[in-house]
């Protein structure tokens, strides 16, 4: 696989994160119904209001000339955990490492320490991922409807 670079979103690149997030997020709100929380069904306004906080970067993630994915990154820089919420990669680029190496750029740009993040329980895929990244469940666990639980997620 090629590098990964972390691209820093402008505003004027958020309609552009906002229509691949909605696109990224389909199949999985299609499955669970989840209307409420998922990022599948997010408002262009609600990613702008998370891009205009202080303590969110949006980046995309970049390969060759592709952008293959984003992820936010919340970082309140008061000792709280670092947060990952949303990381996604386009269909056609799943499956090739490419979230792997989103999210170890970004533990190196913001130091490996003290991350959180949350995923679906019933997504086996994602669990293995977060697992094998050094990641491990904190117990806590939140039912959302019959067929999907959000687990929860720490490191270090």
């Amino acid at each position: 696989m090629s590098d990964v670079t972390l691209k820093p979103a402008s505003r004027d690149d958020m309609e552009t994160i906002w229509k691949m997030q909605i696109e990224a997020f389909s199949e999985l709100l299609e499955k669970y119904r989840d209307y409420e929380t998922s990022p599948g069904a997010e408002s262009f306004e609600k990613v702008m209001a998370r891009y205009e906080q202080p303590w969110t970067t949006y980046y995309f993630i970049v390969s060759g000339d592709n952008n293959v994915g984003a992820i936010r990154v919340v970082d309140k820089k008061d000792g709280s955990r670092k947060r990952i919420s949303p990381l996604w990669i386009m269909a056609e680029y799943r499956n090739k490492g490419y979230a792997q190496a989103a999210i170890a750029e970004a533990e190196r740009i913001y130091g490996p320490e003290h991350w959180c993040l949350d995923t679906i329980l019933q997504e086996e895929g994602n669990l293995h991922l977060y697992e094998k990244m050094g990641y491990h469940q904190t117990g806590q666990i939140e039912k959302i409807n019959d067929k999907m639980s959000i687990v929860f997620y720490e490191k270090n």
